[in-house]
């Protein structure tokens, strides 16, 4: 991937500081939104650099807050950049930006979680899925509280290859906790594998690019940041459905300590668990008795592809989910112990 230079065709004039703009407009981090501002410009371009050669790229940022990185992408010499932001108090600012910025800058004042981004760019810009990844970038420090569930969500859009991958193998550097950007990015057998790590391994390529200090950030975290980046994949290292393999993988990680069959065996009904799991890993070739870290996405693939055969030959299998079998047997325990109890009174009073 080439990587752009500091040289570029479009600066922006003279503006006051990010810090002045968060005293300008009166500011605070919002706790409750995991918030932190990211304050030092020369940051800012190194993550804006190693997303790669931004020049007439069309960019998606999430989460611009008071408009750091947004500063760094804008003179990065892009076609365009469009801004997602929710907090309403940063709007101004941004306003700020794009009047300095005529033509380049579009806010939306909206959620990234509900945002749909798939007419937003030129439909020129369309790429087949086979062919190197379009001139769109995602770019974002993400708030922590919506990192997760976020990343999942685009996942699912490449596995679709809708949403913002409508435009091709869209390519996405992202903040994270540092310890969720070493889980993205953990190796098999690692202590930090887990179901993020499969499951944005088998549709990315992905890379912890980055360490940023908390100390960089206003308010300081309590941890480091990891910038990872994201280039999804020609071919999907398993290819199931999303959510069978979300299902699969989640199942699997269930008792990270115990051996694979424990978290595999929640696939099935009660009834039916111990020789369905035994022919699930019989006929994907795993040991048992490997650890959830130890298996590799190869692992994965083969689980999914014959726990697909056997949902193909039960028709209710998929649907099953553990937790409302064990609820409603409790409930039922419930229901007779409630019965005897009330047989008890009953006899109590008829003495």
């Amino acid at each position: 991937m080439a990587t752009s230079g500091t040289l570029s065709t479009f600066r922006l004039p003279p503006l006051p500081t990010i810090r002045e703009i968060i005293k300008l407009f009166r500011l605070q981090a919002a706790k409750q939104l995991s918030q932190n501002f990211l304050l030092d410009l020369k940051l800012t371009d190194k993550i804006v650099r190693k997303a790669g050669n931004l020049t007439d790229a069309y960019v998606y940022e999430v989460g611009p807050g008071p408009g750091g990185i947004t500063r760094s992408i804008l003179n990065a010499n892009v076609a365009e950049l469009l801004v997602v932001e929710k907090d309403s108090r940063f709007i101004p600012g941004l306003q700020m930006l794009s009047d300095a910025a005529p033509g380049k800058l579009k806010i939306v004042h909206g959620d990234v979680l509900t945002f749909k981004i798939e007419r937003a760019f030129p439909e020129s810009l369309k790429r087949q899925w086979e062919d190197d990844p379009p001139n769109v970038h995602i770019i974002g420090n993400l708030p922590f509280n919506v990192s997760t569930p976020l990343i999942i969500k685009w996942l699912e859009n490449v596995s679709c290859r809708d949403g913002p991958f409508v435009y091709g193998r869209t390519r996405m550097t992202l903040t994270f906790q540092k310890e969720v950007a070493e889980r993205l990015t953990a190796n098999t057998g690692s202590k930090q594998r887990s179901r993020l790590s499969v499951m944005a391994q088998y549709l990315c390529d992905v890379q912890h690019i980055l360490t940023i200090p908390g100390q960089a950030f206003v308010p300081k975290p309590e941890v480091d940041v990891g910038v990872v980046r994201f280039t999804p994949l020609v071919r999907p290292r398993i290819e199931q459905p999303f959510k069978l393999v979300e299902k699969v993988v989640e199942n699997a990680f269930q008792f990270r300590r115990k051996y694979c069959y424990r978290g595999l065996g929640m696939l099935f009904p009660e009834i039916q668990r111990v020789e369905s799991t035994e022919k699930l890993l019989e006929l994907a070739d795993v040991d048992p008795t490997l650890q959830p870290s130890q298996l590799s996405v190869s692992h994965f693939k083969s689980l999914c592809d014959v726990y697909q055969k056997m949902c193909d030959e039960d028709p209710h299998l998929f649907a099953y989910n553990f937790r409302e079998e064990l609820k409603k047997k409790k409930s039922k325990n419930q229901g007779e112990e409630d019965a005897k109890e009330r047989e008890r009174l009953q006899q109590h009073i008829e003495c």
